[in-house]
Order: structure tokens, then sequence, then C-alpha cells
């Protein structure tokens, strides 16, 4: 260690000034002499430098998304109906289980098909059989672990005599049925929190009702493969922003949160017009009890581009510095590093509290057209069997470091391949934890300046895809355990794989 007590001892100013300077440079040198030789890349994380709150990772079970006559087409989209009691638990244990994904959210869609007729008998079982015993069980291991879970809801569609066309996956809301699409929603939470016990803790209006072009002039849908959807103008989200939580309140529901909905992206949430919406509406603002919108991302100008961007978020947090963001969907991708990577922005670029991917579990041919998202954590064949795939292994890697109640903290690494993910305990029984992406082609050294934490060593794993692999299911390593790393002088060294990500958790 070098002596720095002759800066204090010395009374002239331009030497103690110059001591400074040789200090700095030293404790420079020697927290970075591995990065600064310049074969490594160098990376920082600051445990005691915090941002975010972060409420958690998530999982969502899709079971009828499109079919709009369940006699034609039975829709089961998530599997399990093909599975036994012995798949199901396992599949259960591997999502929740503390040896498992360990997720503390969960998205339930409320499809189009739970009323027939205006004033009829509401049927909640039918089209979510499947659904409900996922998040039940689910709910059960988690709590026997002393966890917990939140459980988002959102409005996939309403059933088709609500909107002008008359038609399941209708576009336009008819206006003599507002109260009817309410009550629609709130008879499924009721029937949720009091029949199931679930803890529902959002109300998410709508799935994807800003893409407008999804309809012909008229309104109708006339894609088969295209799910349950309903237009969503931000004129539409202010009305229901401000209708819903007196209707909850009213039905003893005062404790569920209303959300604007799920735009595609955070760049369509930003400039489609919802942020300005509701910055110019007070009462809607106020009532506002969570911001979310799916975290698809494209970076080619297009149709389809959809950037990292927190400026809706920032904007609204101007107002309502309390507010959290939850992306609700986004793409498993190529199930690899390049998708964590993909979270790596939403965390850190728009900056929100918590994410939860598209459909986690999926039975391929129950999708009409095939899956524009084919990605997934498991996939259910129709020979009852099923498999995991790369999806829960990369997932796995940063589901588990940032645990409900942990805090985002500061990370960099001074190379566009690499990532840096951290999450603080935050005074939880969570380890210090963070995951360092490679997208590279190649393997990269990587020098990690670790501050912040009470720890001196960490216990590694990884998973590892190989970047030039052209076989979707293609995995390398799954979530490998690679032993304890000990911090040298404050710096954590070690290779990178190509196509690798690496979690790190604080012993």
């Amino acid at each position: 260690m070098y002596n720095l007590h002759l800066v204090s001892n010395n009374t002239d100013p331009m030497r103690k000034f110059a001591l400074l300077l040789i200090a700095s440079f030293l404790t420079l040198h020697n927290g970075f002499s591995q990065a600064l030789d310049f074969t490594s890349v160098q990376a920082k994380v600051d445990f005691s430098r915090t941002l975010q709150v972060w409420d958690g990772f998530g999982f969502n079970y899709v079971e009828t998304a499109h079919s709009s006559d369940m006699k034609t087409f039975n829709q089961e989209y998530g599997g399990f109906s093909l599975l036994d009691e012995v798949e199901k638990q396992e599949i259960i244990k591997l999502v929740f289980g503390e040896d498992g994904l360990k997720v503390g959210l969960v998205k339930m869609f409320l499809g189009s098909l739970h009323q027939t007729e205006p004033g009829g008998e509401f049927n909640h079982r039918y089209t979510t059989e499947n659904m409900r015993y996922f998040v039940r069980e689910g709910l059960k291991l988690t709590r026997s672990s002393g966890r917990d879970l939140q459980i988002i809801t959102t409005l996939y569609g309403p059933p088709g005599y609500t909107t002008k066309q008359k038609v399941h996956r209708g576009r336009d809301l008819d206006p003599a049925y507002t109260d009817a699409v309410a009550n629609y929603m709130i008879d499924w939470i009721k029937f949720l929190k009091e029949e199931e016990k679930f803890p529902v803790k959002y109300l998410s209006l709508h799935n994807e009702g800003e893409d407008w072009r999804r309809w012909d002039q008229k309104g109708f849908t006339e894609d088969k493969g295209h799910d349950y959807n309903l237009y969503w103008p931000p004129e539409q989200v202010i009305e229901f922003v401000k209708l819903m939580p007196e209707k909850l309140q009213a039905s003893g529901l005062g404790d569920v949160g209303i959300t604007p909905g799920e735009t595609t992206n955070w760049y369509r949430f930003s400039t489609w017009g919802y942020t300005e919406a509701l910055l110019q509406d007070e009462a809607a603002l106020e009532r506002l009890g969570l911001i979310t919108s799916h975290g698809f991302y494209s970076g080619n100008y297009g149709r389809w581009f959809g950037e990292h961007k927190s400026t809706g978020i920032d904007r609204l947090r101007n107002v309502r510095p309390d507010l959290h963001a939850w992306v609700t969907s986004t793409s498993w991708s190529k199930m690899d590093a390049f998708n964590i990577k993909e979270m790596h922005g939403n965390i850190y670029t728009a900056k929100v509290n918590a994410i939860i991917p598209w459909a986690g579990i999926q039975r391929p041919p129950h999708w009409v057209g095939g899956d524009p998202n084919p990605g997934s954590a498991f996939t259910v064949s129709e020979d009852g069997s099923y498999r995991v795939r790369p999806g829960y292994y990369f997932y796995k890697q940063i589901s588990r470091a940032g645990q409900p109640g942990m805090k985002v903290a500061e990370a960099s690494a001074m190379d566009s391949e690499t990532a840096v993910i951290a999450f603080a305990s935050n005074g939880t029984d969570n380890p210090d934890a963070f995951v360092v992406v490679n997208i590279n082609k190649k393997p990269q050294k990587i020098a990690v300046s670790v501050r912040g934490s009470k720890s001196g060593s960490f216990e590694a794993y990884r998973s590892t895809k190989n970047p030039d692999s052209k076989e979707l299911d293609h995995i390398v390593e799954k979530y490998a355990p690679l032993g304890e790393y000990h911090l040298k002088e404050g710096m954590l060294v070690f290779n990178a794989p190509a196509g690798s990500v690496t979690t790190f958790y604080s012993k």
C-alpha cells in the first residue's frame, strides 16, 4: 500500500497539491493496472451508488391469445393441457423455485371470451384453467420459500359486443359500452382476488392498443394470426385511467393500481401522444399507479423502430417521482447474450423497475401462422413432452440476480459489446450481484472494479451460446458454476467467452 500520510503532514500548499496528484495517480494505477495494459475491457460496479428500486423479473403464461371460436380452434398456447402432473410441477419449480428463475412478478391476460352478451354472466374459468393453475402453484411454491409475487393483469381484448364492429378483435370501442368494459375488468379482478386469493397489484388497460394499422379501414381484423386487441387512442386511455380507480374502490378493490396500458415499445409511449396526454390531465396523472409498456427493441428506423427510450418515463417522474415503470412484454430474441443486452437497455437506458418477457412457455402449433416471437424458456410438444430452451438459462443469469426490493447499482464498461448490470442488496437478504454480457464474437478479458460491497469474493455462473451458430436452440453452457472469484486490490478479472453471460454473487 502507498503511504499517503505525507500529504496531511505537509504544510506547503504546492507540495501538498503535488503529492495529492501523485497519490491519485498511484491509486488509479493500482486499481486499474490490469485494465490499463490495453488487453482487457475496463468495467466498474459500485454497489454504494444506486439508481432505481428493482421490483423484480417476471413470467407470463399465455393460454388463449387470438381464438374467436374455441369450437373451431380450441387454443391452449401455454401447453400445460398436454403435460402430466409431474411435468407441470417440474416447470413450476424451474420458474418459481429457489433453484429456478425465482421470479417475483406474474402477468395474467384477460381475454375476450369471458362474457358473450350484454349483461350476461361472466365465466372467468373459461379459457383460463391452465394459466390459473400455473399461477396458483407458482404462488404456493414462492410463499413456501418466504417470498411473494406481484400480479399484473392486462385486458388482452374486450368481448366483441363492446366494439362498434360487434366482433371479436374489432377495432373501436362502442362508447355505449364503456361501463361494460370497465365492469368486465373489475369482475375478473374480483374473481382472481376472491376466488383464487391471488395478489393482484395492477390492472393494465390494453395490449399494444396504440397500433391502429392492425385493422382494415372498417375496423376488422383480417390477419387470423393476430392476437386479441382493441384500439386505444390517448384520449381513451385518459378516460379509463380516471374512471377505473373510482370503480375499483367502489368494488372493494382500492388496492389495485391502474396503468396506461402497454404500447409496443418505449419509443411509442414517449412519442405517440400517450405521455403528453397524461401530463396534460392532472386528474389522470394523479390516479396513475404504474407506468407500463412493452420493451421490444428495434434499432432500425421504420414501422417497427423501437429504442430503449426513457423520455416518457422521465417526464412523468418529473411530476410524480414515486412512479415505477415496468416492461410487461419483451422478446426472447434468439435466446442468447444479445437478449440480456436488450434487458440492459431497458434497465439502464429506459430506467425501468421490472421486466416481464413475452410468453415464457409456448406450444408452437397453437399460434396461427407461426409465432412472430419464437424464443421462450420452454416449448411443449404435441406428444406431451417439453424441453428447456436456451432462453431459460440466459434469463436465469439475470432473473436470480435482480430480486424484488434490491436496487439497480451504477455499472459501466468501456466497450459497446460488453454490458454490465448490477443489483445492490438494499437491505434485503439477497446478495449484491452483477451480470457481465459479452456479445462479441470473440472472447474478451474483462477487468471489473468492484466498490461498495462488503464481500471480497464472488460466486460465478455462466451461460454461453456460440454467436456463429445457425441453430436457434444451440447452447454451450447452461448456467454453469464457475467457482469463486476473489477481488485483488478491488478488482475482479476474468475471461468472458464469445456470446456469454456471467453472473457474480457476493459471498
